[in-house]
């Protein structure tokens, strides 16, 4: 793929210039500038975003306490005397 020379970049501002004119240029830049700027922003917030959510789905649960055995108390229980 053949990249720009020199004068087909001189070539390309003339036409840009005969099309938008001179007065219409500096406010195209200014906006174009501006909507590059927000959309550094927006995908800097995005990958910070991202940051924020690995580290809680990667870190690894916390350790349970050891369960200690404990004696229940057992009741009696009276078994009813079979009938004849």
């Amino acid at each position: 793929m053949p990249s720009l020379g020199g004068w087909e970049i001189v070539i390309l501002v003339v036409v840009v210039l005969l099309l938008f004119g001179a007065k219409k240029l500096p406010d195209m830049a200014r906006s174009v500038g501006q909507s590059a700027r927000i959309f550094k922003g927006e995908m800097k917030g995005m990958k910070k975003d991202g940051e924020e959510e690995k580290p809680a789905a990667q870190a690894p649960p916390a350790p349970l306490p050891p369960v200690q055995a404990q004696e229940t108390p057992t009741a009696k229980v009276e078994q009813p005397e079979p009938r004849q």
